[in-house]
């Protein structure tokens, strides 16, 4: 186990370098230099002035050079300009010089600076991804011991009217886009014109005039159940579907195996088929779209995040590519990456102690 763990690090360190070289390349290629010169600086500068100021940044060197730089695994560059002062990527604004590291990279921890807001970005990625972790944390929650309940349930009887409303219930909720089902619960529970609100506040049954709110900017300071559930009851609703129908499916086959007819023939009450000899082996194939729901809910949230007025990650990983912020867009696709393949390895190891029959060579 130690060796195959070792093994896997390695390849997704190599992955991540990749992915994270492909994104580098992606963010400095001359339009968006271009154009964050032109944000940064003047929106009529000429083409020589924009090449006069992307050379003082050092966006002119070459893009391994940089791209190396960014990693923290080359020296900063410097530059000493006409009045003799020397600006550098190491060096920050009143620092001297001299006390100026020689490496400041991701592998050093410095994100660098925002392009936008000039905030250092670890602190700004740092926040909104505590923000987004209590989003995914508490969806999770729900999400998945919802969908193994409809998948375990569907799939025990298979062809039966329940089996068959479960999973019309299942493709319907995968079906629906977030911003359709957010909307829907919005005006259901948020509203105090439509919806259930202003009959529940007519009868006293709800102190306010309406259920829960449909903005979740408080839950930024203060989560609570009235600010936080039509955005967990949203991601839950659309994430469920897909993990149910994967159970599902798995539990039928299972269901139909020898040794579960066996069981029966021996007499093992239907309940201990379930619980001791089918739920096991039937987890094994919706534990990996279990574990990609985690990345999903990291970057995949922006709409509902959009929707409720709930600054997370997803929201700050897209308003960095609309702003054209490098160093905030690069820094979330490291976020990103290292999430995407940390899931995969906890997937792997995850299998074995699923199922014994599975072995490490």
């Amino acid at each position: 186990m130690g060796l195959f763990i070792l093994r896997r690090l390695g390849v997704m360190l190599l992955t991540a370098l990749c992915l994270t070289f492909v994104v580098f390349f992606l963010t400095n290629l001359g339009p968006n230099l271009e154009k964050l010169a032109k944000t940064q600086g003047n929106s009529r500068m000429s083409d020589a002035e924009v090449s006069q100021w992307l050379e003082n940044r050092g966006y002119t060197r070459p893009l391994l050079v940089r791209y190396g730089e960014w990693l923290g695994v080359a020296p900063g560059w410097t530059r000493v300009d006409a009045d003799g002062d020397i600006t550098g990527r190491c060096i920050d604004f009143g620092m001297d010089p001299a006390e100026a590291p020689t490496f400041c990279g991701v592998l050093q921890g410095d994100f660098g600076f925002s392009t936008v807001s000039d905030n250092e970005v670890s602190n700004v990625i740092g926040g909104r991804l505590v923000l987004t972790g209590w989003l995914m944390m508490i969806s999770f929650a729900v999400m998945v011991p919802a969908a193994l309940i409809v998948g375990i349930l569907a799939g025990m009887k298979e062809g039966s009217r329940l089996d068959r409303t479960l999973s019309t219930f299942s493709i319907a909720s995968t079906a629906t886009p977030e911003y359709v089902s957010g909307v829907i619960f919005i005006i259901l529970f948020a509203s105090s014109t439509a919806g259930l609100s202003p009959w529940l506040a007519a009868n006293g049954w709800i102190d306010g005039r309406t259920w829960f709110l449909g903005s979740s900017r408080s839950a930024m300071e203060d989560i609570t159940f009235w600010n936080f559930t039509l955005p967990v009851m949203t991601i839950a609703l659309y994430g469920m579907g897909y993990i149910a129908r994967m159970t599902r499916a798995s539990m039928a086959e299972v269901m139909t195996a020898q040794y579960i007819r066996t069981a029966r023939l021996k007499g093992v009450s239907f309940r201990n088929i379930v619980l001791k000899h089918a739920l096991r082996n039937a987890l094994i194939a919706p534990f990996t779209v279990i574990m990609l729901q985690i990345p999903w809910l990291l970057t995949g949230v922006v709409i509902v995040e959009t929707l409720f007025n709930y600054n997370g990650f997803g929201w700050t990983l897209v308003q960095a590519a609309s702003n054209n912020d490098i160093e905030m867009l690069l820094s979330c696709s490291i976020v990103a990456v290292f999430v995407v393949l940390l899931t995969q390895l906890i997937s792997d190891i995850g299998y074995v102690y699923l199922n014994p029959r599975i072995r490490i060579s």
